[in-house]
Formats: C-alpha cells, structure tokens, sequence
C-alpha cells in the first residue's frame, strides 16, 4: 500500500498546512498510542528541535497520546540521534521527534523510533495511517496516560556520545569550531567536546524559535568557514537543526561533504582492521569516493537515497558503515542511527591516529566534479520524472558525458523539491547538462 502521510523521513510539511497542524497531531499522537498498545503497554518519549511550532505539537502529541493511554516522557530539545539512544536506554516502546531537520523554521516534523532505537517498519506505519483516519476514542478517565519530563536526558547522551571513541581519547591538541545550527545540539555539542579536552568556539548556540538553520549549520558553511580562519582553528564542525548531520571545513575555511568525511573514516577503520565489509553509499555519492574505496580494495554499494535505505543495505549485508553527501553518517559499530556529534568523533580520532591535519586527510579521495540543483515543484502537478520529453533530455545529456558521467533525476521525500544531479569528468560539461535539465524541468513543473 502507498503511505499517504510518512516519507522517507517520517512526516514533514509547512506548519499549518495539513498535516502538519495541531489537529493532526493530536490524532497522529492518539494514533501512535493505540498502535503500540497493541502489543501491551505502551510507554512513549518525545524529543524536539528548537524551532517555535515544537511547543505546539509537541502539546497535542502528548494530549493524543495521554488520550490513547499511553505513557509519555518529554526530553525537550535534543538531537535526533539522541532520541534514538535514549528510545533504547529507557526501554521505550517508541521515540518521537518533533523536527524538520535542515529545514527553515516555518516547516516542521515528526520522526519515529522503534524500541530498538531504529526507524520503523513499513507496516507500523502503515497501521498509524489507517488509525489517524479511524474515529478517535478515548480511553476512560482512570486508564489515561500520565506525562513526565526526564531531567538528565543531556547528561546521558553527553556520556554515550564520548563513549564512541577510546576512555583515554584526548583532543586536547585540537581547536575547533563549533556551528550548532541554532538547532538542537547547541547545548550538548559544545559540552561532548569540551570534555574531550578540545578547545572548542562556538557559533549558531542561540536558538530563538526563529533562526534554526538560516545561514548558519551544515546548509550554509560561511559563517563556519570564517570562522575558522579567523580563529586559526585546525577545522570547523556543524551540525544541522537535529544534529543528525555534520558537514566540516578544513584549516582553509575549505568545505568536507559527507563524502569525504565518510571516506576519512573508512580508511581509519580499514587501516585499523575494524572495517567489517564495505561502505554504502547512496545514487548520490560521488564517484570520486567508489574509486577511491576501490583502490584500497573496499568494496562499496549504492542504496536510494535516504538514512532508512543506507541502513536497511548495511543490515542486510551485515557491514557497519555508510552515509550520505549530505552529511549523514551511520556508524552501527556505535550507534543505531546516523548522528553527527559521533560522525565527528569519529574523524577528530582517525585524524590524531594519521597525524594530519583535515585538509591532508581529504586528499586520498579525488572528488568528480557534481552539480545538484533542486528545482521547487507544485505538489499535485504530476511527476516530472516520467513526463517523455524530460526522459529523453536525460539519456540525451548521458549520451554526451558517457561512460565517465551520469545523470540522477529524483523527488526528494522531505520538501517539494526535483533534485537534478549531473556527474562527470569536466566541471564545464556537467554544470551546462545539470543547467539544461533543470531549466527542463522548471518548464515543465516549477511551484
């Protein structure tokens, strides 16, 4: 059956905009209560964001919850990531948090984690949006959930953040900065690498409901960048607004995509003979880094785009390691989720291991000149992807780069977006193939 409301990444949209509206969430909480009750009882922790619709849904979530008889613990802002873990810890029978991720404050959504502190299945979900479409009953008064807030949420996540690398693990050699994205890792980054020992700036650490990821975080690296360099910090770190993400610069103030952190990580753990398999990527990594894995004899595979798909590939194969260019990095030899506070962990130690510095690290993988340009469409207008004459610009444009390029055409599964990547070998053909597809596709389907 098609999901008419979760995406990729759980549910998203524009606030006030069905679903993303009060009245949704409180019969989406109701319905995540009687899903899970279901098996038993039914205990539920809520995380969030900063950005200022989490007050609301995080009120109705807990209400149609409550409504539901399930138990409910609030955490308030923290990472992603963090919910995950703590789903797990506390032994809860789900984790909701209430973000959009990277994007502007005025979208948000709701994210789901199972007891094992992964994304759910297909069929739970489904179950979920057949309840939110069944008339609501409430409990009787007495079997009504009770609502509680956790006081040492931060604390714990702080500790198992630190716990990835070695106890005697000290950064102390390391002056960093910090974008936190004014989103939810602005209390508990700086803390994770202060205790390491690192000095450690931070910018994008005053969230005001309205300024979660505008021009600062992992979407927009020039505050970070000069930063850096007026600093003279040996590199930049930044999450986005739930800190499932991290994307850094190097000394220069130059940007290190998911990509190339992904590959400073692999050669670490290959060298140290803990890489088990290979590494997943996704249709949108960059060539450059196949090769580069290749050449060390990795071996490397491609899952759709999206956490859920990198790591249903790297369950299924039984490896540990793999990401996106975007900057979300699953390390299950640490964690159940892709978390950016342990990706970058995880790259400070296998630089102090090298002995180098994050510019010289990058230098092993040799990126393939990529354009992504996403194109806003008008949701309900139909799908570009399979409109004939568009199809037939794409193998047009293949043809012209051959067997050295490629052309990915794709919606994405949390905003209204066509992304159009063109890769190849000369950036002055790919830039003009990417600029003639999208000007195709605005044509034929831009909001």
């Amino acid at each position: 059956m098609e999901k008419r409301y979760f995406g990729t990444d759980g549910i998203r949209g524009r606030v006030g905009t069905h679903p993303i509206t009060p009245e949704f969430m409180l019969k989406l909480g109701w319905a995540v209560g009687m899903a899970f009750k279901s098996q038993g009882q039914c205990r539920v922790i809520i995380g969030k964001d900063t950005r200022i619709s989490g007050y609301m849904f995080e009120s109705a979530l807990e209400a149609g919850l409550s409504a539901a008889g399930a138990e409910v613990q609030l955490l308030g802002p923290m990472p992603t990531p963090a919910i995950a873990y703590l789903t797990r810890t506390f032994q809860a029978d789900a984790g909701i948090v209430i973000s959009a991720s990277h994007n502007p404050f005025y979208d948000n959504g709701i994210k789901f984690f199972s007891v094992t502190g992964s994304k759910l299945p297909d069929s739970l979900e489904l179950e979920i949006e057949r309840l939110v479409d069944a008339p609501m009953e409430i409990v009787d008064s007495a079997q009504l959930g009770k609502v509680a807030r956790v006081e040492d949420a931060s604390g714990r996540y702080i500790e198992y953040c630190k716990s990835s690398v070695p106890t005697s693990t000290s950064f102390k050699d390391f002056r960093i900065v910090l974008d936190c994205a004014h989103g939810a890792t602005y209390k508990v980054a700086p803390n994770v690498f202060r205790e390491l020992g690192a000095r450690v700036t931070v910018i994008g650490a005053q969230p005001d409901g309205l300024n979660i990821n505008d021009s600062v975080g992992s979407t927009d690296l020039r505050a970070l960048s000069a930063k850096v360099r007026e600093e003279g910090a040996q590199l930049g770190i930044a999450f986005d607004g739930d800190g499932d993400r991290v994307l850094m610069v190097d000394e220069q103030g130059e940007e290190v995509d998911g990509d190339e952190l992904l590959y400073i990580i692999a050669m670490d753990m290959h060298r140290r003979g803990l890489l088990k398999g290979g590494v997943v990527g996704t249709l949108m990594t960059n060539l450059g880094l196949e090769l580069a894995l290749r050449e060390k004899g990795v071996p490397f595979v491609r899952a759709k785009v999206g956490d859920r798909y990198v790591m249903s590939e790297l369950r299924e194969r039984g490896w540990i390691l793999g990401g996106e260019s975007s900057g979300h990095i699953v390390c299950l030899n640490h964690t159940s989720t892709g978390d950016g506070i342990i990706a970058a962990l995880q790259v400070l130690r296998a630089l102090q291991l090298a002995g180098r510095t994050l510019g010289e690290a990058r230098q092993g993988m040799h990126k393939c000149p990529q354009t992504l340009i996403n194109v806003r469409y008008a949701r309900g207008a139909g799908s570009p992807l399979t409109d004939p004459g568009l199809q037939a610009a794409v193998a047009e444009a293949e043809e012209r780069l051959g067997e050295s390029g490629r052309v990915l055409l794709r919606l994405s599964g949390t905003e209204p977006v066509i992304r159009v990547m063109v890769e190849g070998q000369d950036v002055g053909q790919v830039n003009a193939e990417a600029e003639k597809l999208a000007d195709r596709v605005r044509a034929l389907f831009a909001a």
